[in-house]
């Protein structure tokens, strides 16, 4: 039995892993690979008018597709709760259905099962008198008079109430039972997690739902001891008198010892009638000695895809029937002795796994496989169906530059413009290009009347070879050290210079610093010719290569002075 469980549970194991690992399918970009929302093969013709009108942009949502039917099959473990405990047994359980979705949530399936339930108690029983399972076979159970007094008591053949010997006692019992059942139901189902918002498409599905159904279920007792099997020559009063005597089986934590010790005794032929709701002895067309009843049930389950046409789901039944004798019984014990009803109706669950496969052919995935956001979300990332209007791109003072990126929007015609639509004006002297009539006017000489022409005095640099109308040729600098700082008179000389030079774009100065012949005077007189240049290219922003330095040897009066002139 463990190494069955154990092959099961690893089989289990195998297939999950493969579901996980082996998620194929084509995607083509809607409902997660299942189909092509422009898929007319299937679409059934019922809805191929709402196709065409989704396809011509005249209606916004497409038509539902036609999907698969699901068949399966399953097995696992069926028990009964009810009076007597369950056992879990490895009987030929089965089941199989199949399933139609109606929508992406809900579903319909139609199931039968086929299954047997066993039970055996691990306490005894002393007042099943009612339950003629055990009456009918020679146990004396405790019966109570009209008087009110508790005899032990059996019935026997034809149903006569057979009091004990003085000398007899009652009889023990270990209720058990073997329960054969059938159902077959209709189900609602419900898909909870195929609607999926940050993800396409899922390998794993939960589901859970409720359905009606019919039950037909005939409960059968090992009250006999057959040996071989077939005439029931003895009972099982001896063996359930030791198991019963044994030290300590009786206690709660031997339960499992008692039960070992039970099967041991016991043999499977199941050959007495339990109690039922209709005569032992009645049969029906088809159906035999079975007892049929409606039934209800709930279930949850979780599915596994294999494939497009494959997927493994486990499942957990439960079914309500209206009925106390599932089991076979339906008395619960007394403290007096006396028998009374339970008050409370058996069902039984049905914890299975099962193979489910998708037919159909132009069709799509059964739905509650299907994510129906996937449509929606591919047609915002690539729009494919969406109709969108042409862009209206206006440019009212047409100048080549959009309304929308324009920052100037009224644009003289005819001026030229940069990228943002803005006039140009190449000397920034705030006239437009398209009205300056000097195009290029020099910093010095703004600012500029209408026309964009400056006002600048006469370039004469270049003319007469100097820089001013008075003599500069060795006009004294007066640098009084040898970081070669400049003091207000030489500054105004060189702005002076500056001037000049701004005035005649072509103009350029050589500077020639008169040095003495001691090395530290030759420093000084480097310096102060390097101060002076610095500060006319730094300051006056005169370009430095408009300006050439040289040094002579000082003789006389001209030491440590600067002599400037044009070229």
């Amino acid at each position: 039995m463990v190494s069955k469980k154990l092959t099961l549970l690893l089989t289990l194991c195998m297939l999950v892993s493969a579901s996980i690992f082996a998620q194929t399918g084509n995607n083509n970009g809607y409902m997660g690979g299942g189909y092509s929302i422009y898929d007319s093969s299937v679409i059934p013709n019922k809805r191929m008018g709402q196709a065409n009108e989704f396809w011509n942009n005249n209606y916004s949502f497409p038509a539902k597709p036609r999907n698969m039917w699901e068949v399966g099959v399953k097995t696992g473990f069926m028990t009964v709760s009810g009076d007597v405990a369950t056992q879990f047994i490895t009987a030929p359980n089965f089941g199989v259905h199949v399933r139609k979705s109606f929508g992406y949530l809900f579903s319909l399936r139609l199931e039968y099962v086929n299954g047997t339930a066993k039970g055996l108690n691990w306490q005894p029983s002393e007042n099943y008198f009612r339950n003629e399972a055990w009456s009918r076979n020679g146990y004396y159970g405790l019966y109570r008079e009209n008087s009110g007094v508790l005899r032990p008591a059996t019935i026997d053949a034809v149903g006569n109430i057979v009091n004990a010997a003085p000398t007899k006692g009652r009889d023990l019992v270990y209720y058990n039972y073997k329960t054969k059942i059938q159902d077959l139901s209709l189900q609602g189902i419900f898909t909870v997690n195929n609607i999926r918002f940050h993800k396409q498409k899922t390998g794993i599905v939960l589901y859970g739902g409720a359905g009606i159904g019919i039950t037909a279920f005939h409960a059968m007792v090992n009250a006999k001891n057959d040996g071989q099997g077939g005439n029931g020559k003895g009972d099982y009063v001896a063996l359930f008198k030791s198991v019963n005597d044994a030290q300590n089986l009786g206690l709660y934590q031997n339960r499992k010892a008692t039960i070992t010790a039970l099967k041991a005794g016991l043999d499977d032929t199941y050959e007495t009638e339990a109690e039922s709701e209709i005569s032992p002895a009645t049969t029906r067309p088809f159906l035999g000695k079975n007892t049929i009843k409606p039934s209800g049930s709930v279930l949850g389950g979780v599915a596994f895809k294999l494939g497009n046409r494959i997927n493994l789901a486990i499942e957990d039944r439960w079914t309500f029937v209206k009925t106390d004798l599932l089991d076979g019984q339906q008395w619960q014990e007394s403290a007096r002795g006396d028998a009374v009803m339970t008050r409370d109706f058996d069902s039984y669950n049905f914890l299975s796994v099962g193979l489910n496969f998708n037919l159909g052919a132009k069709s799509a995935q059964p739905l509650y496989w299907l994510n129906p956001l996937d449509y929606a979300y591919s047609e915002l990332s690539t729009p494919k169906h969406m109709k969108l209007p042409k862009p209206v791109l206006n440019d009212a003072d047409g100048d080549g530059v959009i309304d929308q990126m324009d920052k100037e929007p009224n644009t003289p015609a005819g001026c030229p413009v940069d990228t943002h639509g803005v006039t140009k004006d190449t000397d920034g002297d705030g006239v437009p290009d398209c009205k300056d009539k000097q195009l290029i006017t020099p910093t010095e000489c703004q600012p500029v009347d209408a026309d964009g022409i400056g006002k600048c005095p006469d370039p004469k640099c270049c003319t007469d070879k100097k820089i001013d109308q008075l003599p500069i040729s060795n006009c004294p600098t007066d640098y009084p050290s040898l970081k070669g700082s400049m003091n207000a008179n030489n500054k105004s000389f060189l702005a002076a210079v500056a001037t000049k030079m701004k005035a005649n774009a072509t103009c350029s100065v050589t500077m020639t610093a008169y040095c003495g012949t001691s090395k530290s005077a030759q420093k000084a007189c480097q310096n102060n010719l390097d101060a002076a240049k610095k500060y006319l290219t730094e300051k006056e922003g005169i370009s430095s290569d408009r300006i050439t330095t040289t040094t002579e040897n000082a003789s006389g009066s001209n030491e440590n002075t600067i002599d400037i002139k044009s070229n």
